[in-house]
């Protein structure tokens, strides 16, 4: 179900379109190619694009496993539902692995869309690469220069960690020793003591992991501090039986913040945590930081975890 959402929300008639510039990788992105003279990458999406064209390419990495299904599903019929016609489906020899390229048209607001969904497997991914070209500009990117951009497609293995922190809207001086464990361009940031190839979501896991996220809106008034922290926490995933025993008014990097601490249990009730929550208020947005360690591994945890916040700067 999640990956047939996936390919909709490739497809989708609402996606503002934005494509790249030569063979590079897009910021925070492991896929890349070189576009097609015209396009240059996407500050919106992993992509690239030439918006005065209204044309564009969307990178999204899948699980590995995913080109199986994926190759079953991407038929005339699962198109079809979408509004989407099949015009061609054909396998493409790449260097990455397996692959196959549909191409296919669609009627987006009485304009007609070309489009190109490529497919492709490796070990280590299944990237989905769509472009998305209307016919006004088909002279300019025609089906050879597309096919020509799309057998150029690249996977490395990691992204630095400098490129993935520099999507973030607020500079993180100190990791503390963490791995980067994921980004939210523009949003969010998880750093945890879990190996990368640990199985399950870093945040439901019990290996030392601190989020660190920018969110609209915070009360203007301090007497309201207290009551928007707790909310806030009530939030947090993956915790029950949660008891905080602090809650209370902080100043953090010179600004008004506020901090929780609280015990609690993993998921399944059998490991104890203790939890902390920071909140830098600013402006109208707010800094939230929630560092969650067993409570025997707290007392190393927990400086580390200052060490993350007390780093943290705006950009």
């Amino acid at each position: 179900m999640v990956l047939r959402l996936l390919i909709v929300l490739a497809l989708a008639l609402g996606i503002s379109p934005a494509l790249a510039a030569d063979a590079t990788y897009p910021p925070g992105s492991r896929i890349g190619l070189a576009p097609p003279d015209g396009m240059v990458t996407s500050k919106s999406f992993f992509g690239y694009e030439d918006p005065n064209n209204n044309a564009a390419i969307i990178l999204l990495a899948l699980p590995a496993q995913a080109y199986a299904d994926l190759d079953k599903s991407v038929t005339a019929d699962t198109l079809k539902r979408q509004g989407v016609t099949l015009e061609t489906r054909e396998d493409v020899p790449l260097a990455v692995g397996k692959a196959f390229l549909v191409t296919a048209h669609q009627e987006v607001e009485n304009n007609l869309v070309h489009k190109w969904i490529l497919v492709a497997g490796s070990s280590a991914l299944t990237a989905l690469v769509t472009v998305q070209i209307p016919d006004a500009a088909k002279t300019l990117y025609p089906d050879a220069a597309i096919r020509a951009a799309l057998v150029t497609l690249a996977i490395r293995d990691t992204v630095p960690v400098d490129e993935q922190l520099g999507l973030l809207p607020f500079k993180v001086g100190d990791l503390a020793g963490f791995r980067v464990g994921g980004v939210v361009p523009g949003r969010a940031l998880m750093l945890s003591d879990a190996p990368a190839d640990a199985p399950g979501p870093l945040d439901a896991r019990m290996e030392p992991h601190i989020f660190v996220a920018i969110s609209p809106g915070a009360p203007m008034q301090a007497a309201d501090r207290d009551a928007f922290a707790r909310d806030v926490f009530a939030t947090v995933p993956n915790l029950r039986d949660i008891r905080i025993t602090t809650s209370e008014p902080l100043r953090i990097g010179g600004q008004q913040g506020h901090q929780i601490l609280a015990e609690a249990r993993d998921p399944t009730g059998t490991a104890t945590l203790t939890v902390v929550q920071w909140l830098r208020f600013g402006g109208s947005a707010y800094l939230q930081m929630i560092g969650i360690a067993r409570a025997d591994a707290w007392k190393d945890a927990y400086p580390r975890f200052r060490s993350v916040r007390d780093g943290i700067e705006a950009r």
